[in-house]
């Protein structure tokens, strides 16, 4: 079984898009996991009842940053599939062929994390100091994996897959802070490497505003900031760099959700 799992929270804009497009692709079943939506989110979702591979997942509250996405996976693996796509309910440019590559590269290229570059050599790279700021910080912790060919490539940004093997492998709570569960499958040797290519830009998303970048950026930041201290070996995962706490979104994670 091929599941898709797409976090959805006030999307209205967006998400039927994204919905027609994960249909077209082949999967058995498609998870929306709608958390704390006040728009027709739900309604647009459940306009595609009669489609039998929409089975959606509803929270009244919202559940933080990733953490949609680590509950539609412990479906998933409770489901037995055997690949699972990532795509957020707001990314609705063209992403078919995208979609279509990274579930091809789990299901018959051997990855067991397949990424999006979303900055590829061929494209524009970043035009904010920020945006290149936190390119860097990704590029950085790919390399300390041993993992330079990723580039900037990142489960915290773009749409991506994973196999079975990475759902048996990296702890379900790894997948609500994305560079936790990039170290996670590094140190497990589980198969790593980027299998589209989609620039920013062509996602879709929408601009949510200058305080919802910088706070982003932060989460961003810390999480990175967490994997390092997983791939360090150290007990404590600290958000913490230089008397600065890197929180941004991080403490809107139900994270207690997940156990």
């Amino acid at each position: 079984m091929i599941c898709a799992v797409i976090p959805v929270q006030n999307e209205e804009a967006g998400v039927g898009r994204v919905l027609d497009q994960v249909l077209a692709q082949p999967v058995d079943l498609v998870i929306p996991v709608l958390n704390g939506s006040s728009d027709r989110s739900p309604e647009i979702i459940r306009n595609y009842a009669a489609d039998p591979r929409i089975a959606p997942l509803v929270f009244p509250v919202p559940l933080g940053l990733d953490i949609p996405r680590a509950v539609g996976a412990a479906r998933a693996r409770a489901l037995k599939a055997s690949a699972v796509l990532f795509v957020d309910g707001d990314m609705s440019g063209d992403v078919g062929p995208a979609l279509r590559d990274l579930l091809g590269a789990v299901t018959r290229g051997g990855l067991d994390l397949a990424l999006t570059d979303c900055y590829p050599p061929d494209a524009a790279g970043p035009s904010s100091p920020l945006a290149r700021t936190l390119l860097d910080v990704r590029r950085l912790l790919n390399r300390a994996l041993g993992l330079p060919g990723l580039g900037g490539a990142s489960p915290c940004h773009g749409p991506h897959a994973v196999s079975a093997r990475f759902l048996e492998t990296v702890p379900l709570e790894a997948l609500a802070v994305p560079p936790v569960a990039l170290v996670r499958s590094a140190l497990a040797g589980l198969a790593v490497g980027v299998a589209a290519s989609l620039p920013h830009a062509a996602l879709g998303s929408p601009d949510r505003g200058e305080d919802h970048a910088l706070k982003l950026a932060e989460t961003i930041i810390g999480d990175h900031l967490e994997a390092f201290c997983v791939f360090s070996g150290k007990k404590n995962r600290s958000r913490v760099l230089r008397g600065l706490t890197f929180d941004g979104y991080d403490s809107e994670r139900r994270r207690d959700l997940l156990f």
